[in-house]
């Protein structure tokens, strides 16, 4: 839970945006077996990942998780489904 950044919040503020959806909100890659890592919705020209069990600093409170959205930026990859 974020106390500075609430998830309601950024999503009302993306949401107002009136943005097209190229993907509605889906559970996204497994850190540990059956373990979902976030949420993420996608927009055109933006998105939004949620990180469960994170708060404001995702790399302090979750390393790998921080670690999978890093990897999938910077190799213009998208993040594995949840299965």
């Amino acid at each position: 839970m974020d106390g500075r950044v609430p998830i309601i919040s950024s999503r009302y503020c993306v949401e107002a945006l009136g943005l097209p959806v190229k993907s509605p909100w889906r559970s996204c890659w497994e850190i540990e077996k059956f373990q979902v890592g976030g949420r993420i919705v996608e927009y055109e020209g933006l998105t939004l990942v949620t990180v469960r069990g994170a708060g404001h600093l995702v790399p302090l409170n979750k390393p790998s998780e921080a670690l999978a959205l890093i990897h999938s930026f910077l190799s213009d990859e998208p993040l594995p489904n949840h299965r």
